[in-house]
């Protein structure tokens, strides 16, 4: 490929603590739940995978350096205005979405219920039909911090095409 790719690939994962006193923030829904993700932001990790894929396919910095949990700016910043910021940065890039394919780590609570309101929140976020993109989610059978419900994680995959 050139330095004119038309289609890029980059993958987003993100994972936080369960903890009391939160409230639970998933693809930018706020989900009943007896504790919620432990952040500076709103710890969203299925917003900040897909912010982290974007930024990967457009050869961007990554959240972390972008939004740094140090600057006070970002204390309990909502992930959908960061995400927000993303979309512009990769559209002055010259890219727009192909599509965003998705998967929440979870234990509890289950997700089954939660994955299309998703997948619609973050269309809406990113400024595409609801149907590029996909929610799935996966337990980790009891294995590790998610597994043992003390953690919740992201992957994504996201497709750019240049404009």
């Amino acid at each position: 490929m050139t330095q004119n790719d038309t289609i890029r690939i980059g993958v987003g994962y993100d994972i936080h603590r369960l903890a009391s006193d939160r409230k639970l923030m998933l693809g930018g829904l706020e989900i009943p739940h007896d504790r919620g993700l432990l952040g500076h932001s709103d710890a969203d990790v299925v917003l900040h995978a897909v912010t982290d894929a974007l930024l990967g396919a457009a050869g961007l910095p990554d959240i972390g350096d972008l939004f740094p949990d140090t600057d006070d700016a970002f204390k309990d910043a909502d992930s959908r205005d960061l995400l927000a910021d993303v979309m512009v940065m990769i559209a002055e890039k010259g890219f727009l979405i192909g599509n965003l394919d998705v998967i929440v780590h979870a234990e509890s609570p289950k997700m089954s219920p939660y994955k299309k309101k998703m997948a619609d929140s973050i269309a809406k976020v990113v400024g595409v039909e609801p149907d590029r993109v996909n929610v799935k989610a996966k337990t980790n059978e009891g294995v590790g911090p998610v597994g043992l419900s003390n953690a919740i994680a992201c992957t994504t995959v996201a497709l750019l095409m240049r404009t």
